[in-house]
């Protein structure tokens, strides 16, 4: 289990600036749909650098970041959010109630039984969780060409990041943690379809970010880096990187708050 893994978990700290810059957003047909019951009080689980936090403020919501990593919350701390460094599981949240709950690309890092009681706990009536992340496969051709440096330089088999893996069932298992909870209603996924373009530079930045890469140790992740610049370049220096942002989602149920 990821959230089991505390120094992948923590390691994003690391690189909390490049994180910050590289890391894809959100499409926002995201944001509009979890915006349809027009929550105001919204909680951040996960945080980071606040990529996904930004895009509610700047819709008028109030913000509250939860977050494990200090130098992650400070990155956030400049985008005007209000963050609070701590596990979410453990967190206090003084008796603070929130309409909505997001956690984007970090759920997973989440213990599920506890992460879905604490969610629970601090949701108002009929309030929202909303758990969310970009996946995608590179296009065949550099898939290919990835597969065979990956196999002699890159992380292996199912610690592979989600550059390399569309990460098949992380919406299903997350949505059967919730439902098995039964403190929510049963969980709906949806899938929102996007693309980016991508530089050699900007890729290298990308890859450079995830926990799986950041373990692989500074020489070796140089020689990863390396070797997928030269055959990106070779391919012509860019391409286009098809993203589905997968969310679970479900309201609590009212039974839950007695």
């Amino acid at each position: 289990m990821l959230f089991e893994n505390r120094s992948r978990a923590e390691s994003f700290g690391n690189v909390a600036r490049l994180y910050d810059r590289a890391r894809p957003t959100y499409p926002p047909e995201l944001v509009d749909w979890l915006l349809t019951d027009r929550p105001q009080r919204v909680l951040d689980i996960g945080c980071g650098t606040g990529i996904a936090g930004a895009l509610f403020a700047a819709r008028g919501c109030e913000v509250t970041g939860v977050e494990v990593d200090a130098r992650m919350a400070a990155v956030a701390r400049t985008k005007g959010l209000d963050v609070e460094v701590a596990g979410f599981e453990k967190w206090d949240d003084r008796g603070r109630r929130f309409e909505l709950a997001i956690s984007g690309q970090a759920w997973h890092w989440i213990e599920p039984r506890a992460g879905a009681a604490k969610a629970a706990a601090v949701l108002s009536d009929r309030g929202r969780i909303a758990c969310f992340w970009n996946l995608g496969d590179p296009p065949a051709q550099l898939r290919e060409r990835l597969d065979l440096i990956y196999d002699r330089l890159g992380p292996k088999g199912e610690e592979r990041s989600v550059v390399l893996s569309t990460s098949g069932g992380r919406g299903e298992d997350t949505a059967a943690a919730l439902n098995e909870s039964g403190l929510f209603e049963p969980a709906e996924l949806r899938r929102f379809g996007w693309s980016r373009t991508y530089s050699t530079d900007e890729w290298l930045e990308l890859i450079s970010t995830h926990s799986d890469h950041q373990a692989l140790g500074e020489q070796r992740l140089g020689a990863l880096r390396d070797a997928v610049g030269a055959e990106l370049d070779e391919l012509g220096g860019s391409f286009e990187y098809p993203y589905e942002t997968v969310l679970v989602t479900a309201q609590v149920c009212s039974a839950s708050h007695g």
